[in-house]
């Protein structure tokens, strides 16, 4: 039901923005939703209409190429989608900055099309022509999808001229950021590379203090061929301050490298907590501990 759930939301807010900030603002969109605007705005052609069949008609043929969920949760997302559109159509006004409303377009669109592919559905499209060509002939999915969007985008230079175009292009391209955020979520995470001397003191204190797991890996300085270790721990950017200070605490002259990732969970990062200033007291002590350890 989750999924269902996703899909209508998705739709909704994708069909939002077609008919709120696209159809009365004069910009297109990729795709076959693109393709209806432009037919809307050179012949006066309902978009609901114009997408319905012409999805209907890319499902209808495509059918046996994709799997069975997708064809079940697109039989009720296309409809719905097309119903949502006629509901809204007359709704929308015009703004007096276009790239005003290109941005907005490209947010909702972004939001629909993210809730759309969490729920694994579809609505038809170039995306399910991509993927007919890709069985059919081996073609690239993300490349032949870009270029059958980018064959309707140009398209509207001979339908709504060159400026509202290069709008449509800002709108597509805001919709693929918040897409992805909508997918991947909005808080990037660090995974961090530490090479130290003090490596089993440096974990110890970050799991201790972060809550966060570390894993030491061992390997050899390609100069001299001296063993040394690397610590490999992932943690939420709002932690890498925190974790910087506690490697400064142990060694001062720790090599850290830092990498920003967009998917991390499960794990240790559930119950990640952070620190408090008396925290790092012990961390200083630990180390002295360690460094007389080796003194010895």
């Amino acid at each position: 039901m989750k999924d269902y759930g996703l899909m209508v939301m998705g739709t909704f807010f994708f069909a939002f923005s077609v008919a709120i900030f696209a159809m009365p603002n004069s910009l297109a969109e990729g795709g076959i939703p693109g393709l209806s605007l432009l037919l809307y705005f050179g012949l006066g052609w309902s978009p609901a209409l114009v997408n319905f069949i012409a999805n209907g008609l890319i499902l209808l043929i495509s059918y046996r190429y994709l799997p069975k969920s997708i064809i079940i949760k697109s039989i009720i997302a296309i409809p719905l989608f097309s119903i949502f559109l006629f509901v809204l159509e007359d709704f929308g006004s015009a703004m007096n900055d276009p790239l005003l409303a290109a941005l907005y377009a490209g947010v909702f669109t972004g939001i629909g099309f993210g809730f759309i592919f969490r729920s694994g559905s579809t609505i038809g499209g170039t995306s399910t022509i991509a993927k007919v060509l890709n069985y059919k002939f081996g073609w690239e999915i993300t490349g032949t999808n870009f270029v059958l969007d980018a064959l309707v985008v140009v398209g509207g230079v001979f339908v709504i001229g060159p400026i509202l175009t290069l709008n449509t292009v800002v709108a597509l391209f805001i919709g693929k950021r918040v897409t992805d955020y909508v997918l991947e979520g909005f808080e990037s995470k660090k995974i961090v590379h530490i090479f130290s001397d003090y490596s089993e003191s440096i974990a110890r204190s970050i799991r201790e203090n972060l809550g966060a797991h570390t894993t030491i890996l061992q390997g050899k300085n390609d100069g001299n061929g001296n063993d040394e270790n690397l610590i490999y721990v992932a943690v939420p950017k709002q932690q890498l301050f925190y974790l910087k200070k506690l490697i400064r605490e142990v060694d001062e002259d720790a090599f850290t490298v830092v990498n920003t990732v967009k998917d991390v969970s499960g794990g240790s990062l559930a119950k990640a907590h952070y620190p408090t200033q008396k925290t790092f007291s012990s961390a200083k002590e630990e180390k002295q501990y360690y460094k007389g350890k080796a003194e010895e």
